[in-house]
């Protein structure tokens, strides 16, 4: 085989990954000289999908582990504290009376449970 025909070999085969572009591929330099590649600059439609996706992941996992690790009663406490699953937030005095147990007692179990955390950011 002739070396004419090896180079037009490997360019046939190379042929379909012509169009192929890389993202990581530098494309020019910005004003401070610094490399730009197709990434820096391709622009997602709604910056906010990828953080939104993330946020309902973990929420779903928080909620998942919530109902695995909690006994009925503390979920039901802790739930009504902070409002989860799309429910108001009530004050430990609340729940104390509607649950019929102390306000010290709820104020434990969310203490020992849910030690500094504010899980209404969660909702």
């Amino acid at each position: 085989m002739t070396l004419a025909n090896e180079i037009l070999m490997l360019l046939r085969a190379n042929k379909k990954y012509s169009k192929e572009v890389s993202l990581y591929e530098p494309i020019g330099v910005d004003k401070d000289g610094e490399t730009v590649s197709l990434l820096d600059v391709i622009e997602m439609e709604n910056k906010e999908t990828l953080e939104t996706i993330i946020l309902k992941q973990d929420i779903k996992e928080l909620y998942e582990v919530f109902d695995s690790c909690l006994k009925d009663n503390e979920k039901t406490i802790i739930g009504m504290r902070y409002g989860l699953h799309g429910g108001r937030e009530y004050t430990q005095r609340e729940i104390a009376d509607l649950m019929g147990i102390s306000r010290s007692y709820s104020a434990v179990i969310i203490g020992i449970k849910m030690p500094g955390n504010n899980l209404s950011n969660y909702r």
